[in-house]
């Protein structure tokens, strides 16, 4: 959310062009980053860095070089970080015992009543054994000094915790106990801090959203007032800061993922992402994810804000948890009212008091900055550096289009009202006062203007709303299909990411105007970085009453106890809220699991057409091996949902085995329910299953069948498991759709060394909406 502005934006793009350029046309002896990947740590007695910056001598040929070289020796997986020539990297790649060289590319950062509204009031958060669970978060890093992160009443971390917390500017506590930051390409721009300390703010809303402590009178210039805490105020947080103002690089997110796992944490909390979709076998969140849960530590992370395009989802691998945003009964608004008596409500998030005066009320188009090449056609939008300020000075502002409010600020404008249908589920902070009324509106104002001698107009104070239509999937998640195994639902389920308080770093800016000088403590945006800590803390949640089980148990107990989301407010079905919204007070006694391990995925992954070389590049384990080179259906992974992806002209026909394990009574039984829509059946055998102990597993076949389709978009129905005494209810959604011929199946990709562009993720702002469909700092 910090350095959100056009400006920003508009300048780390063109410095990061810049670099580009400067990139393609220096000579092949520029050194970058790259990762060398071994795959399995050798066992015994290995000393992977000594074995690294060997490798790194006998290419470069000097001690002294290779030395300089390395960036990061990796402990868990046997790998490095290096910079290196395009001739190295090379000779590397060439070399006897080397998987892939992967360039070290650059992703991108994907806020009290949120945790009320999931149905975890602050009573159900005393668990005793919170305390022994460590959230670890990548993200912008943490300001441990705010009152979220008071360790009052905590105890000494954990006696398995090995973490630590670096730079002299940073203290840990017993809440904090861990922090680290990574920065392999040595890239700092102004604002940045060369600590785990946070200057963008994103890093600091975050952890406060999954595990920060209660506080009491929080809010944004007053909106949202009320207790902030996160959904396990009694557990640990530990920061591994990855993302900076240019993005977040690989080689930084697979040290922090390997740091994560040595430390000690439960839970690693990931808003971040690609912005296109890359196989399993070169994406750095999944091959960290998948060394997390080899650990036992289950990765959540945030589903991208690229919606509501289809096959838009990130981090989409099944060992992981996929989040996607949705609404709480909360909205905020501002109403701008004209000199005729008309008020006009616009969503908002306005901080600024006006208190009732009027202003002078142009329209935008009557302000063009002639003197810098601007024109009507520009300025009726208010773009930044288009607006006369002689025109502008001491007025409010119409505009046609969402802009940041920067163009009407800069040309010293007192506020704007912008009309715009594009967005119409989520509100923005700005930098002066404003509101966003609809298009229709927007005519009546512009009406006004025209035919008015002397119009004048003011815009209230920001007030809330209660959202009866909550909760929805907000816009900008991003949807499914799975992008690479269309067999794997994606995402997973949904969690508030719309308007959410929570903590905030002093020094980033409190509004989408990354100039904005202003401080707050507590600050109000939206994202899939924001519903993905409340994942994460449910997480938490359930590792804190289970701390023995597995992290596809944990997931399977979140995805199979979510609450129905209403399927009539979403045309793309469960490729917008997969298994529906989290209710942690539920996930806790979820009756049955759908666990896997890591056998299972590589399994899978086989299947999906990777080879004994490229699964250890996953797994990081020389034993694994594909003994079948024939590509298969991922109907047999014992997931929590079930996909079924149809050719076009092809016939509804998929048989999904599951084995589900009994974590509720010892002595139950369990029937099944199904229920699907007209267009295909659902049988499932055996309908009954008994249990007479706790731990017990029991298998059951799935078969949907119907008749050919083609261009059929998603239709869905589901399976219910449902004990005699009806404590426990486990749903899974079953979800039919159409693919184009061939695209079942996405093969991975098979060269040893990938070489992809490094893409920026720049900040966005509302004028980027109209093209990406994303919030804020994602």
């Amino acid at each position: 959310m910090a350095k959100t502005g056009l400006m920003t934006w508009l300048l780390y793009s063109t410095l990061f062009a810049a670099l580009l350029l400067n990139s393609d046309a220096a000579n092949a002896n520029e050194r970058k980053v790259h990762i060398v990947y071994m795959g399995d740590r050798p066992k015994g007695d290995f000393s992977a860095k000594a074995t690294h910056h060997s490798m790194l001598t006998s290419v470069l040929g000097r001690s002294s070089s290779a030395q300089e070289s390395l960036v990061y020796s990796y402990g868990n997986f046997n790998a490095f970080a290096a910079k290196l020539t395009e001739e190295e990297v090379e000779k590397f790649s060439e070399m006897d015992g080397v998987v892939r060289v992967i360039p070290n590319h650059i992703l991108k950062l994907h806020t009290t009543r949120s945790w009320e509204f999931l149905g975890l009031s602050q009573s159900n958060v005393g668990a005793q054994l919170q305390g022994d669970v460590v959230i670890g978060l990548l993200d912008t890093g943490i300001w441990p000094e705010h009152e979220s992160f008071n360790d009052q009443g905590l105890g000494a971390p954990p006696s398995k915790w090995k973490g630590t917390c670096q730079g002299a500017n940073f203290t840990c506590n017993n809440k904090i106990i861990g922090g680290r930051y990574y920065n392999s390409e040595n890239w700092y721009y102004e604002g940045d801090l060369k600590s785990p300390r946070d200057s963008e703010g994103h890093g600091t809303h975050t952890s406060s959203t999954a595990a920060g402590e209660r506080v009491p009178g929080a809010s944004y210039y007053g909106l949202a007032n009320g207790t902030a805490r996160g959904g396990v105020p009694g557990a640990r947080i530990a920061m591994y800061k990855v993302c900076w103002s240019f993005g977040c690089g690989a080689a930084d997110i697979l040290a922090a993922f390997d740091d994560a796992i040595a430390d000690g944490v439960d839970i690693i909390s990931v808003s971040l992402g690609s912005e296109f979709p890359v196989p399993y076998d070169v994406d750095p969140i999944a091959i960290g994810a998948f060394h997390a849960m080899k650990y036992g530590i289950l990765t959540s992370s945030s589903a991208g804000n690229s919606g509501p395009w289809p096959y838009s989802v990130s981090n989409y691998a099944p060992w992981t948890l996929t989040v996607a945003a949705s609404t709480i009964d909360r909205k905020f608004v501002a109403k701008a009212v004209l000199g005729n008596g008309q008020a006009f409500t616009g969503l908002s998030i306005n901080s600024f008091e006006l208190y009732g005066k009027t202003y002078p009320l142009i329209w935008g188009g009557d302000a063009a900055n002639y003197s810098a090449g601007a024109s009507q056609d520009l300025s009726k939008y208010c773009i930044t550096g288009s607006m006369n300020s002689y025109k502008v000075e001491g007025k409010i502002v119409f505009c046609e289009v969402l802009w940041d409010g920067t163009g009407v600020l800069l040309a010293n404008g007192v506020g704007t009202i912008m009309a715009d249908d594009e967005i119409t589920d989520f509100a923005f902070n700005y930098p002066l006062p404003a509101t966003q009324t609809s298009t229709s509106d927007g005519e009546k104002i512009l009406d006004y203007i025209k035919t008015t001698e002397n119009p004048i107009a003011t815009i209230l104070l920001g007030e809330t709303l209660t959202d009866y239509m909550a909760p929805y999937v907000v816009s900008f998640s991003s949807r499914g299909p799975n992008p690479v195994t269309p067999d794997i639902l994606k995402p997973d389920l949904t969690a508030p990411g719309v308007d959410i308080l929570a903590a905030w770093s002093p020094i980033a800016p409190p509004s989408i105007d990354w100039e904005d000088p202003r401080s707050v403590d507590y600050n109000i945006i939206s994202g899939t970085s924001m519903s993905c800590p409340h994942a994460s803390g449910a997480a938490a949640y359930v590792k804190a009453a289970h701390p023995d089980w597995s992290p596809a148990a944990v997931k399977s107990a979140l995805m199979t106890t979510a609450t129905v989301v209403d399927p009539n407010k979403h045309e793309d079905l469960e490729f917008a809220y997969g298994s529906g919204q989290i209710n942690p007070a539920q996930a806790i006694k979820p009756g049955l699991v759908y666990d896997a391990n890591e056998t299972d995925y590589i399994s899978f992954l086989c299947k999906q057409g990777y080879n004994t070389t490229t699964v250890r590049l996953i797994t990081g384990d020389n034993s694994s091996v594909c003994s079948s080179t024939l590509n298969g259906r991922a109907w047999d992974l014992n997931y929590p949902s079930f996909s079924l992806a149809v050719e076009d002209g092809k016939q509804i026909d998929g048989v999904f085995t599951r084995t589900v394990t009994n974590v509720g009574s010892a002595n139950s039984t369990y029937t099944v329910q199904m229920y699907s829509s007209p267009e295909f059946s659902i049988s499932v055998e055996p309908e009954v299953l008994s249990f007479s102990t706790i731990g017990e597993k029991k298998s059951f076949t799935v078969k949907v069948g119907g008749g050919f389709i083609s261009q059929q978009k998603i239709t869905s129905g589901a399976i219910i498991w449902t004990d005699e005494l009806e404590q426990y209810r486990v749903r899974s959604p079953v979800v039919v759709y159409n693919v184009l011929p061939g695209y079942t199946f996405f093969p991975p990709q098979t060269s040893k060394f990938q070489k992809k562009p490094t893409t920026f993720h720049g900040p966005t702002t509302p004028s980027m909406h109209h093209k990406n469909g994303i919030v804020g700092r994602n």
